[in-house]
């Protein structure tokens, strides 16, 4: 396993397969406000992805490929890293990155981005997402290079803090 930790736009990626942190459906995916990464996948892929996803609940941590709709991307794996009240947990974020692995793997992938699970609508802190998402994924063994990308807007590295 190959891990990075980069700063910039998930969809801008070079990889065969993304990651979306999705809540578990329980409300209808087409009546939820789009924002985070959900939100910009639909902006660019469309809807054609989450037609695809199942219309039960996905339970907490599993995983689900579906289509990249009009995104460059082989697939979209959507991880359920929130549960039903928008909060995400370390059993959340950690099963997340082991079913992501798991099903990236099963699917031959080579190569996967896959954002801050939880830290953006899921209200953890980002710190301790992404040391959660690491020490996971030390603990897998496979052939991917795994992008675990920090969301950086497009205009900002020009900012001063």
């Amino acid at each position: 396993m190959n891990v990075e930790v980069v700063e910039g736009d998930l969809l801008d990626q070079d990889v065969e397969a993304i990651v979306n942190a999705w809540n578990r459906n329980i409300i209808p995916w087409w009546l939820l406000w789009p924002h985070g990464v959900s939100g910009a996948i639909k902006k660019r892929a469309g809807y054609a992805p989450f037609q695809q996803l199942p219309k039960r609940p996905i339970p907490l941590g599993d995983a689900v490929l579906t289509g990249a709709g009009r995104l460059p991307f082989k697939a979209i794996i959507h991880v359920a890293g929130i549960n039903g009240l928008w909060r995400a947990s370390e059993f959340s974020i950690r099963a997340s990155v082991r079913n992501t692995v798991q099903l990236a793997l099963q699917q031959g992938f080579k190569s996967l981005a896959l954002p801050i699970i939880g830290a953006g609508a899921g209200s953890f802190s980002q710190d301790k997402a992404l040391d959660f998402i690491l020490d996971e994924l030390k603990k897998l063994e496979g052939d991917l290079h795994i992008k675990v990308v920090k969301f950086r807007p497009p205009n900002s590295k020009n900012r001063q803090p």
